[in-house]
C-alpha cells in the first residue's frame, strides 16, 4: 500500500495527525509530556505524540503474520513522506524471484546504494519503504536498489541473507550495465535490514568486489542477549520486547545457534578487514546498544566507523518522516552523511 492508495477515511487520519504532530514542541509537549531516558535525553514532542497514537492501535504481534504485515504496510502509508518519484523507477529481476526496485535521478550516478528494508525479517516490503529509497536516491546522487527479500516464517534463516548474496551479485554483474563502478557499492539497511547488511559484508570480505561502506540504521546485531537498552524501553509502543520475540520465534528455526554470526554479526570472531561504516541508533530504541556495540567493535578493528546518536528518537524513525518533523530532520541528516561519505571517496569516469 502506498500513500497514493489510501482511503478516504485513512486520508483524513493522515492529514489529522500531519496538522497535530506540527503543532509548535512548546505547546505540544504539555500534552504529550515526553518521557526521559536513563541518560537523560528527552524524546522529541512530535515523536511523543506518535507514540501515544500508536499505543493506542493495533499490536501487530497480536495478529497472524498476514494480517501483521496488512497493518505495518498502512503504517508506513499513513506515516511516510510522499516523495516524488525519481525519473526511473524500474523493476529488476534479479532471478529465481528475487525481486528489486530501482531508484535513479537518470543524472550521472554516483554510485549505488544496495538497500535491505526493516521488519523484523517477517514484515516490511520495497514499497512500504519507498520513501526512504527516494530521499537516498535523491539526497545521495546514487542509484538506490531496494531489495524485496523473502520473509519469514515462509522463509526463515538463512533465506534473507541468501536473497542479500544474490542481490549482491547481480548488483556488481549488472553495475556497469547502470553507468556505475561495482566498486562504488554502499550496502545498507534499516533494523532487520541493518543486520542483513552488516551480514552480508562480512560475507563478502577478502573478494575482489567489495561494497564501498556499510549504512547500519538501528541494527540488530546480537541475538543472544540482552542489552540494557532492551530492558529499558521493554514497552517502546515503537518497538516491544514482545514483538522482538514474535519477531524471532518467526525468523529463527528451533534449534537455530543465537551465536552464528550471521545471526548475531556482532559476535564475528573477526571484524577486521570490513568496509567503513556509519551506524545510526536512537536515544529511546531498544536496539540502541547492539548499535553502539557494533560501532565500538568495529572501531576496535580498525574499521573508520561514523555513529549518528539521534538522542530524541525512536526505532524505525526513517518510516516517520510525514508526521514527525524531528524524524525527517534526522533522516535528512543521515542521508547527507552517506553523501558526505561518497564524496571523500574519489568518483568512477567511464572516460
Amino acid at each position: 500500500m502506498t500513500a497514493e492508495n489510501l482511503t478516504l477515511g485513512q486520508r483524513l487520519q493522515r492529514a489529522f495527525v500531519i496538522a497535530l504532530s506540527r503543532t509548535p514542541a512548546p505547546l505540544l509537549r504539555p500534552l504529550v509530556r515526553p518521557p526521559v531516558n536513563s541518560a537523560g535525553d528527552r524524546m522529541a514532542a512530535d515523536v511523543a505524540f506518535l507514540m501515544r497514537l500508536t499505543e493506542a492501535g493495533d499490536d501487530y504481534s497480536d495478529l497472524p503474520v498476514t494480517a501483521a504485515r496488512e497493518v505495518t504496510e498502512r503504517d508506513a502509508a499513513l506515516f511516510a513522506d510522499r516523495i516524488d518519484p525519481c525519473a526511473v523507477e524500474q523493476e529488476v529481476d534479479l532471478g529465481e524471484g528475487l525481486q528489486a526496485t530501482r531508484y535513479s535521478t537518470c543524472t550521472p550516478s554516483r554510485g549505488l546504494i544496495l538497500f535491505f528494508h526493516g521488519g523484523g525479517f517477517a514484515l516490511g516490503s520495497r514499497a512500504g519503504y519507498a520513501a526512504p529509497a527516494r530521499m537516498l536516491a535523491r539526497g545521495t546522487g546514487t542509484d538506490v536498489l531496494s531489495v524485496e527479500y523473502r520473509l519469514a516464517p515462509e522463509h526463515s534463516f538463512p533465506a534473507a541473507h541468501d536473497d542479500a548474496l544474490a542481490a549482491w551479485r547481480y548488483a556488481t554483474e549488472h553495475a556497469a550495465d547502470w553507468g556505475i563502478d561495482p566498486h562504488r557499492i554502499v550496502v545498507a539497511g534499516e533494523s532487520a535490514g541493518g543486520n542483513i547488511a552488516a551480514v552480508l559484508c562480512q560475507r563478502l570480505r577478502g573478494e575482489a568486489v567489495q561494497p564501498m561502506m556499510q549504512v547500519l540504521i538501528q541494527p540488530v546485531t546480537d541475538i543472544s542477549e540482552r542489552r540494557p537498552s532492551q530492558h529499558e524501553f521493554a514497552g517502546s509502543p515503537a518497538l516491544s520486547a514482545k514483538q522482538i520475540a514474535w519477531f524471532m520465534g518467526h525468523y529463527l528455526p528451533d534449534g537455530t545457534d543465537h551465536l552464528d554470526p550471521r545471526v548475531s554479526p556482532l559476535l564475528a570472531s573477526d571484524l577486521t578487514g570490513l568496509p567503513r561504516a556509519i551506524v545510526t541508533v536512537a536515544g529511546f530504541d531498544p536496539l540502541r546498544d547492539d548499535g553502539l556495540a557494533y560501532a565500538a567493535a568495529l572501531t576496535a578493528s580498525d574499521v573508520p566507523t561514523e555513529v549518528i546518536h539521534e538522542r530524541e528518537l525512536v526505532h524505525g524513525y526513517i518510516s516517520f518522516t510525514a508526521v514527525s518533523r524531528s524524524s525527517r530532520t534526522a533522516t535528512r541528516r543521515l542521508v547527507r552523511a552517506i553523501a558526505t561519505a561518497l564524496t571523500s571517496t574519489p568518483e568512477w569516469s567511464s572516460t
